[in-house]
């Protein structure tokens, strides 16, 4: 059976809600403040307010705040690769117009405006020990999207798969890049496709 915990109403009535719900708002809740205002800024107070839970239901449902920013890293990492699905999905069977596309997506999205860059690179950032779990995570996102760039690069008939994949990992992550440097809708990120099309042209 689900445990339960206390939630707070907006009447400040005290809730009775199962664990895997008060887990959901958890997560909801480190989702949007981490990727906005960064891991290590948020501490487990805001986290608990934002979710309209106790403390106590957090380590309920999270054993510490380094697992929750794991858990955080897991949903990103689903939503890239929804993404990346839905790009692909734009050019089925046609893996050199799949590889534009993924760049020339990522773009769009890293000029929107409050975009706050790749929650792998943020991540990265704020926690420097590469054998730390939650630096794992980055690595292993970072690996299979090199993975799947070489696959799409051998597809579409590529000279040398995995130079064409580095580069284009190189744009992406620049995109995001920029994204934080240049602000919404700025040039460098604007001409990526441009660029990413002579890369795959040129390869």
């Amino acid at each position: 059976m689900a445990k339960r915990t206390d939630k707070t109403g907006t009447d400040g009535c005290a809730r009775r809600v199962r664990g895997v719900v008060a887990q959901s708002h958890l997560l909801d809740a480190a989702v949007e403040l981490f990727q906005r205002e960064g891991v290590r800024a948020v501490g487990v107070d805001a986290v608990v307010k934002r979710a309209g839970v106790n403390k106590m239901s957090l380590y309920r449902q999270f054993e510490s705040k380094d697992a929750l920013v794991a858990a955080y890293l897991k949903r990103k990492d689903e939503e890239f690769w929804q993404r990346w699905e839905a790009s692909l999905a734009k050019h089925p069977g046609e893996p050199r117009r799949q590889l534009l596309q993924i760049v020339t997506d990522v773009a769009e999205r890293a000029s929107a405006p409050g975009n706050r860059g790749c929650p792998f690179v943020n991540v990265a950032a704020e926690f420097p020990d590469p054998e730390h779990p939650v630096r794992q995570l980055v690595a292993t996102n970072k690996a299979a999207l090199h993975e799947r760039l070489v696959s799409l690069a051998v597809a579409a008939g590529a000279k040398d798969p995995p130079w064409l994949a580095h580069a284009l990992a190189l744009l992406i992550e620049g995109a995001y890049a920029a994204s934080q440097t240049y602000g919404p809708c700025n040039g460098p990120t604007k001409v990526l496709p441009d660029i990413a099309e002579r890369l795959i042209a040129a390869a």
